[in-house]
């Protein structure tokens, strides 16, 4: 299992940060640094409350004057590049919302995005000004720097993993379609990614908005192409049935008995411990109607995921996504691992097992999970 994110910051990653602050700046001082940052109750500190800490520990030792503090920082922010380095806009976010500093705060987000990420600190600024921010957000998206094209896309997100949910957004997402218009084609796969990511948010609320939007960018580029599919994600794993047929998948009836004649789910081991894995043996055979027409068909396994409250909750996992001819058999087999994963955790309980054609269920059975 992966070491937990927050621990990039013990170890001596701010010793060596503030021994870098006091050579760009004599009278920092790194002991009170330290001490501020990692004070009492640092060890229970999870990822995003430490990113703050640090932020708040450089506010109590940089110049009390804001602009002074920034001019410290920009410093040494060139050589400050990565995810570990998102104390930087957090900064701006917690000492630089005042009226009285706002241009200088909109400049620093753009010159720290570009080596880290502002897409969480820009957030507070667009719920709590978003007259002002809708134009600024524009600017970014026409900028020369893919990192600052995708600040605008990504620190817009009504649904952004991690960051703060900008509720009106989620309402009505219409004031952000001009600016994903205008990233539409952009040449960068990184910006592309956050403009697909951002309309599949608003999938949640608003499925035919996105639709709308993707029936007509469809066939307009092939980089735009990539983002109307990736964008539709959801939608297709929910066999909407406008979003599959946008993509050309072959339509059924309510029954997966009207493309599956036959389907088969089984298991090496029904009885598992957390950590361990399970083969999965699927065999689907499909309808024969006498012709030479192929089917366009989305092949999954789902798992309801026991949560820690008790409930559960399916995810599925694309096994194939192409044509079939009538007729054909598919008979793989998968390895799936129930190891906990920084984005998962397991609970014990039974585990139902299911596959899927076209967003029908076709097949299931059942696992039971114990502890380790």
């Amino acid at each position: 299992m992966a070491e937990p994110l927050k621990l990039m910051y013990d170890g001596t990653f701010l010793e060596q940060f503030g021994t870098r602050l006091k050579e760009a700046w004599q009278p920092f001082d790194v002991k009170r640094f330290l001490n501020e940052a990692r004070r009492e109750d640092w060890a229970e500190l999870e990822l995003k409350p430490r990113i703050r800490r640090i932020a708040e520990a450089l506010g109590a030792t940089l110049p009390g004057n804001y602009p002074e503090a920034l001019d410290v920082l920009y410093r040494i922010d060139e050589s400050c590049v990565g995810f570990p380095y998102l104390f930087f806009p957090d900064f701006v976010e917690v000492f630089g919302r005042g009226e009285e500093h706002w241009d200088l705060s909109m400049k620093a987000l753009a010159r720290f995005t570009r080596r880290s990420s502002a897409e969480f600190a820009v957030r507070p600024f667009i719920i709590e000004h978003p007259e002002r921010m809708i134009p600024q957000l524009l600017q970014w998206a026409g900028d020369s720097d893919e990192h600052v094209r995708r600040l605008a896309s990504e620190g817009s997100r009504p649904r952004l993993p991690w960051g703060q949910a900008i509720e009106m957004f989620k309402k009505d997402p219409s004031p952000m379609i001009p600016l994903l218009e205008k990233l539409k084609a952009d040449p960068s796969l990184y910006v592309r990614k956050s403009v697909a990511n951002h309309l599949n948010d608003i999938t949640k609320d608003h499925p035919e908005l996105v639709l709308s939007v993707a029936e007509k960018w469809l066939g307009q580029h092939e980089w735009t192409d990539w983002i109307v599919r990736h964008a539709c994600r959801t939608l297709v794993k929910r066999a909407d049935p406008r979003a599959m047929a946008l993509f050309g998948y072959t339509a059924h009836e309510e029954s997966a008995a009207s493309l599956v004649q036959s389907a088969d789910l089984t298991l090496s081991e029904t009885d598992i411990s957390i950590g361990g894995e399970v083969k999965l043996h699927y065999r689907i055979q499909f309808i024969d109607a006498g012709s030479s027409e192929r089917f366009k068909l989305r092949v999954e396994y789902g798992i309801d995921f026991v949560k820690s409250g008790g409930k559960s909750s399916l995810k599925r996992f694309l096994l194939s996504d192409r044509e079939f001819s009538q007729g054909e058999i598919i008979d793989h087999t998968r390895v799936h691992r129930f190891a906990d994963l920084t984005t998962r955790k397991h609970y014990p309980g039974p585990h139902v097992i299911t596959l899927w054609v076209n967003g029908v269920e076709a097949a299931r059975t059942e696992l039971q999970l114990h502890k380790e």
